[in-house]
């Protein structure tokens, strides 16, 4: 495998850093996956992952979003994607990278892959690109808001207003990690809910990339967005043959343990969705790439991409 970086300037004019994993030279490439990552983490944590994807023969990048890696040039900008509309500025990044790579890889087919808060951002990008794709795969993915993230919309708006546009709120983080992480008590870290292999929970840990706070707006902007994302009017926009596949963990907390989704496969077959596929995990958590059968869900997740993306 060979490994690459860019910077990619956004119609803002913002820098994203992306990581690219190539296949070996002379190796045959047979088409490109996108990397959509999630909260608190970067798109290198993916590179064991692109190691089994480019010995298939495919390309793989995978951006680090704003207030995220290597996007974010300073501790300040840590867990924030910006003022405003920044759910839809991440998602309108992501568009654009997807776009920039037809153009870089012209003939080979394009698959996406978002883990957890980046498989949001590409349910927000799939009314838009979702004609351009060979595949799309989710993982620890969400479907239409629960109660209790409706709830956290309004906690999140008060705790902006008390903290400010970049507060990072210990209420919140109570309710989101610190709470799931609560599930598998007693805990040796504050992050045993991402995965059964404690060696890969120990390298988030020593990540100095990971494991931040998000700020109170990037929590007003991810939940207020989670209810737009399953509407009839945007997947009405998807093509009713485009291949998704959503893989869980059955004791993921971030989905309820799969009880969240669940709303979302619903959705999909509302919009006449006919290629959906659905596979759970026994016992696995959140972050299925690095989880202790992690072996089995990389294989066939690397196998589902090629035969999509050889269609």
């Amino acid at each position: 495998m060979r490994t690459s970086s860019f910077e990619w300037i956004a119609d803002d004019g913002k820098p994203i850093f992306v990581h690219v994993f190539s296949p070996d030279e002379g190796a045959e490439v047979r088409g490109v996956v996108h990397v959509s990552h999630g909260m608190s983490e970067h798109g290198a944590r993916y590179t064991r992952l692109a190691e089994a994807l480019t010995a298939r023969g495919l390309v793989v990048e995978a951006h680090d979003h704003r207030g995220h890696g290597r996007t974010a040039k300073s501790d300040d900008e840590l867990g924030y994607f910006g003022p405003g509309d920044g759910f839809g500025r991440v998602v309108a990044d992501l568009r654009g990278l997807l776009a920039r790579a037809r153009t870089a890889y012209p003939g080979l087919k394009q698959a996406l892959l978002g883990h957890s808060m980046g498989s949001l951002i590409a349910q927000g990008a799939l009314p838009a690109v979702g004609d351009k794709l060979g595949a799309v795969l989710l993982s620890g993915t969400n479907g239409p808001p629960s109660l209790m993230a409706r709830a956290g919309v309004l906690v999140a708006k008060a705790e902006r207003a008390r903290l400010g546009e970049r507060g990072k709120s210990v209420v919140i983080q109570g309710m989101s990690f610190d709470a799931w992480n609560r599930t598998f008590s007693p805990n040796r870290t504050p992050y045993d809910w991402l995965s059964r292999d404690a060696a890969e929970v120990d390298k988030y840990v020593a990540d100095a990339r990971c494991g931040f706070s998000a700020t109170t707006t990037l929590w007003v902007q991810l939940l207020g967005a989670m209810g737009t994302l399953a509407r009839p009017d945007a997947l009405a926009r998807l093509p009713k043959d485009l291949p998704i596949c959503v893989v869980a963990g059955s004791e993921d907390p971030v989905h309820e343990r799969t009880k969240n989704l669940r709303g979302l496969l619903d959705a999909y077959a509302k919009a006449g969705l006919s290629d959906v596929t659905y596979r759970v995990y026994p016992g696995a958590r959140h972050e299925l790439f690095n989880e202790t059968n992690r072996d089995e869900v990389t294989r066939e997740a690397a196998e589902w991409l090629v035969r999509k993306l050889a269609r």
